[in-house]
Parts: C-alpha cells; sequence; structure tokens
C-alpha cells in the first residue's frame, strides 16, 4: 500500500497532527477490510505489551472505522474454572475469526507468557509447555490460511509510572487500575526477562513478532498501523453502484400516535443530572 511520509521517532506528536496522519490510514483499513471480505481471507492481529502500553487505543484506533460485524474486539477476562481445566489454547479458539473477518486480540494467548508466568498464576511447567506449544498452534492456524500478525508494545518505565500516576487521577480511566497492575509496577524488569524468553520461543519465519516503540502513543499508532498495511496487498475492490434516487415526494416527518414519545433534547453544554429540560 502507498507509503506514508516518514514519521520522527523523536516527536511527540499533537493531536491534529495525529488525527491528519490517521485519516488516510483508516481510508486504507477499510480498503483491506473490503478486501478480505471480498477474497474470504482472515486476519487476525495480536497486541501484547507491558500494562498501559497502549494495546486498547491501539485496538479502537484500527477498528473505529470498520465494521463491527466485521471487525471484531477480543478482550478475555479472568478463565473460568472451567476454563482452567481445558487444553490452554482452547478458550481462544472460539474468537478466530470466520472468512473475510477480522479478530483483533488485546492480549491473547501469551498471557501465560506474559502475566501468568511473571505473577505466578501458572507453574513453570505450564509456561515452558506454552513456549513449545504456541510455535505448533500457530503454524496450525497459518497453513490453514489466517493472515497472522504479532506486535509487541515497547514502553519504558518511567513513561509507564506516568500512565499509572494519570490512571489514577483520572475517573474516566481509574477502571483501567487493577491490583495487579501496580503489582506489575514492582517486576518491570522480570516482565523484560519474561518477554525475551517469549520473543525467542516463538519469533518464527511463518509467524514473527513486531516490536513497536509506544513511549509516544499516537506515533506508535500511527506506525504499528502502516507496518500493518504494508503486510497485506494493495488491493482495491471495486464498489458495487448504488442507485440513490429523489424520493419522490416530501419528506415525511416521524410521528408518534401512542402515549410513548421521544426524550426532549437539552439545548446547549450537557446539563447535569437533576437539570430540567
Amino acid at each position: 500500500m502507498a507509503k506514508q511520509k516518514e514519521l520522527k521517532p523523536a516527536s511527540k506528536l499533537s493531536k491534529s497532527e495525529y488525527l491528519e496522519r490517521m485519516a488516510p490510514l483508516q481510508l486504507e483499513l477499510n480498503a483491506m477490510a473490503q478486501w478480505l471480505q471480498h477474497s474470504g481471507k482472515r486476519l487476525v492481529v495480536l497486541v501484547e505489551g507491558r500494562d498501559t502500553a497502549g494495546k486498547g487505543g491501539t485496538i479502537a484506533a484500527i477498528s473505529e472505522t470498520l465494521n463491527p460485524r466485521q471487525c471484531h474486539t477480543v478482550a478475555l477476562g479472568k478463565p473460568s474454572e472451567r476454563e482452567q481445566g481445558a487444553w490452554y489454547f482452547q478458550r481462544y479458539v472460539p474468537y478466530l475469526p470466520a472468512a473475510g473477518e477480522i479478530a483483533l486480540f488485546d492480549r491473547s494467548w501469551y498471557n501465560r507468557a506474559g502475566v501468568e508466568s511473571v505473577m505466578g498464576f501458572c507453574t513453570p511447567a505450564q509456561t515452558e509447555a506454552f513456549l513449545q506449544q504456541a510455535p505448533v498452534f500457530e503454524k496450525l492456524l497459518v497453513d490453514d490460511g489466517i493472515l497472522l500478525l504479532k506486535y509487541w508494545l515497547c514502553v519504558d518505565q518511567e513513561q509507564q509510572e506516568l500512565r499509572f500516576a494519570e490512571r489514577l487521577a483520572d475517573p474516566l480511566k481509574r477502571w483501567k487500575l487493577s491490583p495487579i497492575d501496580l503489582e506489575a509496577r514492582t517486576r518491570y524488569a522480570e516482565y523484560g526477562q519474561a518477554r525475551e524468553r517469549m520473543l525467542a520461543a516463538t519469533h518464527k519465519k511463518y509467524a514473527p513478532w513486531t516490536l513497536v516503540d509506544f513511549n509516544d502513543q499516537r506515533l506508535g499508532r500511527l506506525t504499528l498501523i502502516r507496518h500493518l498495511l504494508d503486510q497485506l496487498p494493495d488491493v482495491r475492490v471495486p464498489q458495487a453502484k448504488l442507485k440513490f434516487s429523489p424520493l419522490g415526494h416530501k419528506p415525511l416527518t416521524e410521528t408518534f400516535s401512542g402515549r410513548l414519545k421521544p426524550l426532549r433534547t437539552q439545548g446547549g453544554a450537557a446539563a447535569g443530572k437533576g437539570s430540567k429540560a
């Protein structure tokens, strides 16, 4: 796909410049989605990284303008008791895409190599088994025709601390902060060691990892999306022509004959709780 002008890694992107650069990428993402639907190809994107790296924001940027029936975000919570007693990869298989679909994993089966391993939620033997089985599992996916892209979002501890503090202070982001996140603050080096072990065992030619600098999250999103698009064919699917004929009459006003009526809209700034329209 067409190359975008080079970004400067050291810069801190303003919101206006970020939106300006994101607009053409979103057009390309939509063209990619149309090609997937037309060809029946399946795309899986794994977005991994430390807490606060920017996984959720990146997935939101990718999916924002795509059809939610085609593009699915997968962000699984704590495994159930039944899932804990099943084959480890089993809980992820139902979320793999069908023909023409996209699955964006906000964390994935690599939880076992990262948070589960570092926080002691699995045994060393389970971690070792995962590192041996993950490449085999992914080879099966790729051999079946799934397009698999794996991203690790890199963030320095200084930036991570700033983002943790922001989450603590912002009531709209407070839900992002958990006791596990706070414990992770003290294990930055351990997470790094676990990541290195994971990369060494699972970076394969058929399913390689791509590391992206996310100390500047806006720049990181642009870089990741640009790379994602460049991994896929630049194929433009012809769009069916839709005939948008005149109504042939004056537009109608929506009316209601029963007791139910629409809520009255509130003018100006949003009114506070208990205010009257």
